[in-house]
């Protein structure tokens, strides 16, 4: 009785691929795989490209926190928060609006009914940013003869004409009103700043601790646990209530952290509606970064 040793090598290489592929998809799938370092590997290099490709809008709720709905589920309505989404799109390819975080210096124009010319145009450092949607908005600060002068401005305004941002950084903190007690010259700046041209992709941190006028102040700054301020000078029954009304346990608290964000699938399933027209946005605003950095400077006479 002969045996041909072809089906049979054939059935043997069939079974060896089959084992391979579910060594990989384990390796997908388990959490203890993920853990332990993998070495590096010509063939490995097309699965970690794909797996790259899956999440490709990580650092998107840092950049575009607006999309990222409320999520206090009282004011939670899935068909608004979309036609929103699409609003929102549709004013981004109209109007360009630069990456900007809290400490940025920006430049807004605007239409006035009662400015000269009908446009105005205001610059400051940007100390707050808030609300989601179409509701989302930031407040800038300067000053001006002498005195601190802030202004609030919707994001998707339809008054606004145009978005410049000055110079792009980011502070210690999440909001910067503790400026307001600050000296004027942490929150001057003048209206014929030039724009400071970064590289794409690239965000630095101004760590800078500015300290603060006497007391009185605007608010209790101590209670607050900021990273930008320093030289507070306080009395000892200041520094026992603020002691005693300090909460340390609350980053600890999963559930109220739970509560106060978007959760990550969440997340995931949001982006991934407008990563198409957000990635056509951000491809645009590279090439006009990368033509304002490479532009010849005019002569001047």
């Amino acid at each position: 009785m002969i045996i041909s040793t072809k089906p049979l090598s054939r059935k043997i290489w069939q079974n060896l691929n089959l084992v391979k592929i579910l060594g990989k998809e384990a390796k997908v799938f388990s959490t203890l795989a993920q853990m332990k370092p993998e070495p590096i590997d010509e063939n490995n290099s097309i699965e970690k490209e794909t797996n790259e490709e899956l999440t490709p809008f990580t650092n998107y709720r840092f950049i575009y926190p607006e999309f990222l709905p409320d999520p206090n589920p009282l004011y939670r309505n899935p068909m608004r928060e979309k036609l929103e989404r699409m609003d929102m799109l549709a004013r981004r390819s109209v109007l360009n609006i630069p990456e900007f975080y809290v400490g940025s210096i920006l430049g807004v124009t605007y239409s006035e009914p009662h400015a000269p010319g009908k446009v105005n145009r205001f610059v400051g450092i940007c100390i707050l940013r808030e609300g989601t949607g179409l509701n989302s908005t930031f407040i800038l600060r300067n000053v001006i003869n002498g005195e601190g002068v802030e202004v609030r401005y919707n994001l998707y305004d339809p008054t606004i004409q145009k978005i410049d941002c000055l110079k792009l950084e980011k502070r210690l903190d999440n909001e910067l009103l503790y400026l307001r007690d600050a000296p004027l010259e942490y929150s001057t700046f003048p209206f014929d700043m030039e724009a400071d041209v970064q590289p794409p992709g690239f965000v630095p941190l101004n760590d800078i601790k500015v300290p603060l006028n006497p007391q009185p102040w605007l608010e209790k700054w101590e209670r607050k646990n900021l990273k930008g301020i320093r030289d507070l000078v306080l009395n000892a029954k200041r520094i026992k209530k603020a002691a005693a009304a300090a909460k340390p346990w609350e980053k600890y608290d999963l559930m109220k952290i739970y509560r106060q964000t978007i959760p990550e699938e969440e997340q995931i399933e949001i982006f991934s509606e407008v990563h198409t027209d957000l990635r056509q946005l951000e491809i645009q605003k590279n090439t006009f970064k990368r033509k304002n950095m490479f532009a010849k400077p005019k002569k001047t006479v």
